[in-house]
């Protein structure tokens, strides 16, 4: 089940040691553990979906136990630009080796490293495992759970995953099945992370609106802007079936 974003948002300010980077709605990854795939959202519809490897060791963040966390985590960082498809990382360095899909006997982090952070309690280690989402050479196992903690993807599937999210992007790894979303409209350039319901991002942490005069947290701004935005294709729906 996906929970609301005041909830999500509940999270983040009872974490503030967690708030590094802020959170980015308006891109979405959901991981579900059943299903083994990724699906991007941005501005509340589907994307691409690609198929994963979540750990073989099952679910949980505690330390040494080589598990996936569940939960609410957000993209901290993107290492590997410009990298070629089946670059070797080793402690987040480009070794300068290249694997093809498969190769035999080598299991290293390849192409591109996403690295999470938790926004919640069962997560909060997260970051400091050293949880990603990266390629793989060990495509033969991407769609059943195979991976050390990670969440695992083919490496032509993480190059263009990498490009498509931004820092901050809301990520979400559940036990249940993916949700049914709608397409993303053709019209919305895929790379814009910005929906028309969100403001423009500030230095200042606080705004005032012109009509009330009331401070609003950029955080506050946000949330009521996804709220609106769902509020605004719950009637676009309604409208239809009218």
């Amino acid at each position: 089940m996906r929970r609301p974003l005041a909830v999500i948002f509940s999270f983040i300010s009872i974490a503030p040691a967690f708030a590094v980077t802020p959170v980015d709605t308006s891109s979405q990854l959901i991981v579900s553990v059943r299903d083994q795939k990724l699906m991007l959202v941005q501005n509340g519809g589907k994307v691409a979906t690609y198929p994963v490897s979540t750990s073989m060791f099952g679910l949980g963040d505690a330390w040494g136990r080589m598990t996936t966390p569940l939960g609410y985590l957000a993209v901290e960082k993107k290492i590997g630009d410009n990298a070629p498809t089946g670059a070797v990382f080793h402690n987040r360095r480009f070794t300068g080796e290249v694997l093809q899909p498969n190769a035999p006997g080598r299991d290293p982090v390849t192409t591109r490293i996403i690295w999470l952070r938790g926004l919640e309690a069962q997560n909060a280690h997260a970051f400091q495992r050293c949880i990603y989402i990266h390629g793989t050479p060990q495509e033969k196992t991407i769609g059943r759970p195979a991976s050390y903690g990670c969440i695992r993807m083919k490496s032509s599937d993480v190059a263009a995953l990498y490009d498509r999210v931004p820092i901050g992007a809301l990520v979400q790894i559940t036990p249940e099945h993916l949700p049914k979303l709608a397409k993303a409209p053709r019209s919305q350039p895929i790379n814009t992370f910005v929906t028309a319901s969100a403001k423009p991002q500030i230095q200042d942490q606080t705004i005032s609106t012109p009509t009330s005069g009331a401070t609003l947290s950029v955080e506050q701004m946000r949330m009521r802007g996804a709220l609106a935005a769902q509020r605004q294709k719950a009637k676009l729906e309604l409208d239809k079936r009218l």
